[in-house]
């Protein structure tokens, strides 16, 4: 029952996001708003809709490990896990004035996060100053594509055009918006609560299964939004998305759950994983930066490094489950 649960929680998840996002773009587009303001804040936005409905509803239901690991393991899953997935299926060339800017935003963000958590507690405050960064972000980077018209603003128009539904009605969107929200809802509280069952079952701590399972199941928008962009040919949309997600993991659901829901932070996600998400950051900047394109070999080292720090994280608990020390 819990295994069905799961599946129907990360379907829902799926799902929904993409319904959330097609609706959202139908109906601005409808309006007449920009490509590159739909690409840069609804669809960037709208694949990180699941993460911040589990993460509130994690810190709601009294696991602050799930709340905060969701956010680290999800970022830590976009540039292992989905990078190199992306990297897998087409090389990825990097725009060099993109990244010197979005990348630079990337690391100070995870910088920004490491301090908050090394304080221990997720506070208000903080949470004030994450979503006022987040604004700060957006408009900056809306007004600077907007004014130089540099090439990394196509980026932003190419991922409206791929979510966008063509010849629909404003009311049609706004439906399918509803039934997006509506299924992530239900799809985050059916992987929170099953993914919790799944953590007592094989003693693991909901830390743990946040900063995995559910920080997977969360990231599946992004994913597949990545594999098809990358299939299209269209690798910078695919790596936009992975670095602008990961801002947004951060500023948006960071700031968002520390306004709704002040919480501790597990001492784990001190001690290790907010470590391993900072190095990646940087890994990830090293692999841009060394010719300014992700190979397939460097695509199929970052699948390996998640592969290692999964076991890292799930092993103890398998083995204490089948009685092995």
């Amino acid at each position: 029952m819990v295994i069905l649960q799961l599946i129907g929680g990360l379907v829902l998840l799926l799902v929904g996001g993409e319904a959330l996002v097609r609706g959202s773009v139908a109906v601005a587009t409808r309006l007449g708003v920009s490509k590159l303001f739909i690409g840069l804040t609804l669809v960037g936005f709208g694949t990180s809709m699941p993460e911040l409905v589990a993460s509130l509803q994690g810190a709601f239901a009294g696991y602050p490990g799930v709340a905060i690991g969701n956010i680290v393991g999800s970022n830590i899953a976009n540039v292992l896990l989905i990078l190199g997935i992306t990297a897998l299926i087409l090389p990825i060339t990097v725009k060099r004035e993109a990244f010197q800017r979005d990348g630079a935003v990337l690391l100070l963000s995870s910088l920004i996060l490491l301090a908050v958590i090394l304080t221990g507690y997720l506070s208000r405050w903080a949470g004030f100053v994450l979503v006022g960064l987040l604004l700060a972000y957006t408009i900056y980077t809306y007004v600077v594509e907007r004014r130089a018209e540099q090439a990394s603003g196509d980026v932003y128009e190419a991922e409206a055009d791929q979510a966008s539904y063509p010849n629909i009605s404003i009311l049609w969107g706004l439906g399918i918006f509803a039934a997006g929200v509506i299924g992530i809802i239900t799809g985050a509280s059916l992987l929170v609560s099953s993914s919790v069952a799944i953590a007592h079952s094989i003693g693991v701590s909901d830390a743990v299964i946040g900063l995995t399972l559910v920080a997977i199941g969360t990231s599946l928008p992004e994913l597949v939004t990545s594999a098809i962009a990358a299939i299209r040919g269209h690798v910078e949309v695919a790596f936009g998305n992975i670095v602008g997600s990961n801002i947004f993991n951060i500023f948006g659901i960071g700031g968002v759950t520390a306004l709704v829901v002040p919480i501790p932070v597990p001492p784990v996600i001190a001690q290790v994983d907010i470590w391993v998400m900072v190095g990646t950051v940087i890994l990830m900047a090293i692999a841009c930066v060394t010719g300014w394109r992700v190979s397939r070999r460097e695509g199929l080292f970052f699948l390996l490094c998640y592969a290692a720090y999964m076991a890292f994280q799930l092993l103890p608990g398998l083995r204490a489950a089948v009685g092995i020390v």
